[in-house]
């Protein structure tokens, strides 16, 4: 028996997102349905982040168990050759028994993709959020620092978490051309956290809320004071740290 990692890339657009579910076209299917074809085993394979429906992937991290025939150098090439077009996997490797793609992750960076343009090329709309309109980048990356942070991040996600207190190491926006990119780095995060403060920066950026106030909305813990959860499409996991 032997543990793998594997490292891929997917296009998230036509996905339910990473995890199984019992209607639905995810990745975690698709992975486990390709390991089968390829070994004729059943396979749970297991992702370091659970990527919501239309969320991409640049270096998602996935672990499984098998005992195969097959070498690692052909198992990679087979799964790839078995997958559908929009996931690939980049590397495969066999890794201590104790390795878990989630349980021993240190750390995630997400990055989200603005095109802050008249028009975005078709060549980016299935990658990124078009915003047209007036945005203060310099209110925006203001807000952005006060993330980093130790906190209660309850306002700034859909679900009532158990455990809703996440350390944030990094949170920061730069300007690359017409893109506003913003990068956020955590050991790990709430349901649609990342979209939820997206969409806050951005209403910071329209100047609907004033920078100093991203604090009171942590202290308040209310997630209607927080701004809109912003399109999946514009998010990608861009890696996982062990």
């Amino acid at each position: 028996m032997k543990n793998y990692r594997i490292v891929l890339a997917y296009d998230g657009t036509d996905f339910r997102g990473w995890q199984r579910q019992p209607n639905g076209r995810t990745v975690q299917s698709a992975l486990e349905e390709a390991v089968c074809k390829v070994t004729q085993k059943k396979t749970v394979v297991h992702g370091a982040g659970r990527t919501d429906a239309g969320v991409h992937a640049l270096g998602q991290v996935a672990s499984f168990r098998g005992a195969f025939k097959l070498t690692d150098d052909v198992l990679f090439r087979a799964l790839n050759a078995v997958l559908p077009a929009d996931v690939r996997v980049f590397s495969l490797a066999e890794v201590p028994a104790d390795f878990h793609a989630r349980k021993s992750a240190r750390s995630k960076v997400y990055r989200y993709r603005i095109v802050h343009a008249p028009q975005p090329s078709p060549l980016d709309r299935r990658f990124v959020l078009h915003w047209p309109y007036p945005l203060d980048l310099r209110a925006m990356r203001q807000a952005a620092r006060l993330f980093v942070r130790t906190d209660d991040f309850t306002a700034f996600s859909s679900n009532r978490d158990r455990s809703p207190v996440r350390t944030v190491a990094r949170s920061e926006i730069r300007k690359a051309g017409p893109e506003i990119v913003y990068t956020i780095e955590a050991a790990g995060f709430l349901r649609y956290m990342v979209r939820t403060i997206v969409g806050t920066l951005i209403e910071v950026g329209r100047g609907r809320i004033p920078p100093g106030q991203v604090e009171e909305i942590f202290r308040r813990k209310d997630r209607a004071l927080a701004g809109p959860t912003a399109a999946a499409k514009g998010l990608t996991l861009v890696r996982v740290d062990y």
